[in-house]
């Protein structure tokens, strides 16, 4: 995937657990609590995008298999130095491109990524190849912000390398999953001013 982001996450990886757990675990906590109600036992899980594993540890217990997967080396270096469970695993995969079957999973969980992807449609074409009928997706993305703070956050941000695509609404985000052949049946604003975030759930 072209992507002008994956030298910044190369960088960034061994720095993005500790400031996540810093800044933003209030925030995952609370995505989890929304998504953990819907898994079970019976659930084959792919989690795109995953990072360093904030939402694979607390969620991947809830089900049978949780494969958790993000386009860069280092991310997944980092996640897997904490996996001990049988039932979670951890590769590197390209979200536009993805090796499984069609219909190979229950739910989709892709947290905080489609904004900074060139060709998100691409992913989420591959999401629904990939899911059964029916299964769910699980979409928490951040959105654009008015704030004063939120956009010196971005300024920074792109200072640093890294780079937003999209700068959607929440009605602008459900309107593109929407458009992508989902039906969204949850959407709800997470998150301050400094750092809005969309949760959405949606089916295919």
């Amino acid at each position: 995937m072209e992507n002008d982001n994956k030298s910044f996450w190369q960088r960034f990886a061994k720095l993005y657990s500790p400031i996540m757990e810093k800044s933003s675990s209030r925030l995952y906590r609370d995505i989890c609590d929304r998504i953990r109600p819907e898994l079970n036992r019976q659930m084959n899980v792919l989690e795109l995008a995953c990072g360093t594993g904030q939402l694979s540890y607390p969620l991947s217990g809830r089900v049978r298999l949780w494969e958790a997967t993000d386009f860069s080396e280092a991310m997944i270096a980092e996640a897997k130095k904490k996996n001990t469970s049988r039932r979670l695993h951890f590769s590197v995969q390209d979200a536009t491109a993805l090796p499984y079957a069609p219909e190979s999973f229950d739910a989709v969980v892709i947290s905080n990524a489609l904004h900074i992807m060139p060709h998100p449609e691409k992913a989420l074409s591959e999401i629904r190849r990939v899911l059964k009928p029916g299964g769910a997706l699980f979409a928490p993305t951040f959105i654009h912000g008015e704030s004063t703070g939120f956009r010196l956050r971005v300024k920074l941000m792109e200072l640093a390398g890294f780079h937003t695509y999209h700068k959607w609404n929440a009605e602008e985000f459900m309107a593109f999953i929407a458009r992508h052949g989902f039906e969204v049946i949850h959407q709800e604003t997470l998150g301050g001013s400094l750092a809005p975030l969309s949760y959405l759930a949606a089916r295919k």
